[in-house]
């Protein structure tokens, strides 16, 4: 049985679409909803993402093993994230972490935890480590920085810069989100996500992506340690400097009516040429102040001044990515 938030059950609720089946996409005015975010009110309902958990005395050093982020001594409270790769480098799961001194919480891309735990599971050898499934028991909920809602005594939170990150028990849901709202739905949070040039699994990603390529060096991939499924491939690419692709950020033609979906192709916009791809649309969006936007993976040696096209949609890019 698919999923289905209570907060859908508010007036104006509009269901997302994948991958974000079962929350709201909006709750009735989508550039309304950005600026309540972007000026530090509301709440994101992200109830639909897996929740997993690790505990045991070996946690962190066990983590530390398996995943791109140094975590062996991770101070309790300090939000981090992480990715696990596959033996040839490529990204198979994101991790958004956080130790609360006891157990190491994590939310993950919704469907992924099964898959997720089940590595997990296979790697526990005689560590003394209990993994375990808490979706069923936690809800995620964010808070956009600046937000003074209050979080209840026993909560667990991840602080990032871009805000809060709650993992609430589910039977609290509707009632936080009536005390701390207005509830924002996903398609905001998506365009602040873009406009701040942050990759997601899933979206910004496909079966061959590699950190480099999306910038998530430093932020989920800690280069002074090894030890890791995919470290020969990460320290490779990052001695060389070449990795085959880079995520850009596109300003799209406002005139057009549609955004162009997740793997439209973009080619570059002289003619002559438009016959020849050279990446995809991984996330668009339609933002309060920039206007249709969007986020792309093209070949590194795209010319970093080069205008393209998203579909027939003519792009603007903007450099996230160093080629």
């Amino acid at each position: 049985m698919s999923y289905k938030s209570p907060l859908l059950s508010l007036p104006g609720a509009v269901p997302a679409e994948a991958p974000d089946e079962g929350v709201a996409a909006h709750y009735g005015d989508l550039f309304r909803e950005q600026r309540t975010l972007a000026d530090g009110g509301g709440l994101v309902d992200l109830s639909h993402r897996g929740v997993v958990t690790v505990t045991g005395e070996d946690r962190l050093s066990w983590l530390h093993l398996l995943i791109t982020q140094h975590v062996s001594e991770l101070e309790p409270g300090r939000a981090t994230e992480a990715l696990i790769l596959s033996a040839n480098g490529h990204i198979e799961h994101a991790l958004y972490l956080v130790d609360d001194g006891a157990t190491v919480w994590m939310h993950v891309e919704p469907g992924t935890q099964e898959a997720l735990i089940a590595y997990l599971e296979s790697m526990k050898f005689f560590y003394r480590v209990e993994v375990a499934d808490a979706t069923a028991e936690y809800a995620v909920v964010h808070l956009p920085a600046g937000s003074i809602a209050e979080v209840p005594e026993g909560v667990v939170v991840r602080e990032t810069p871009y805000g809060r990150d709650l993992f609430l028990p589910r039977g609290e849901l509707e009632s936080y989100a009536a005390a701390h709202g207005p509830a924002v739905g996903v398609l905001a949070l998506e365009a602040l996500r873009v406009e701040a040039h942050r990759p997601r699994l899933g979206l910004e990603t496909d079966h061959r992506t590699i950190p480099h390529e999306l910038g998530w060096i430093g932020t989920a991939v800690h280069l002074q340690k090894g030890c890791y499924r995919g470290q020969e491939t990460v320290a490779r690419v990052h001695n060389l400097g070449k990795p085959p692709r880079r995520l850009v950020f596109l300003h799209l033609d406002g005139s057009e009516v549609h955004l162009p979906g997740h793997g439209t192709p973009v080619r570059l916009a002289k003619d002559g040429e438009e016959g020849r791809q050279l990446g995809f649309v991984t996330t668009s969006a339609r933002h309060h102040e920039l206007g249709p936007i969007a986020l792309a993976l093209v070949k590194r040696n795209v010319p970093v001044d080069a205008e393209l096209l998203a579909g027939d949609t003519a792009a603007a890019q903007e450099t996230v990515v160093e080629p």
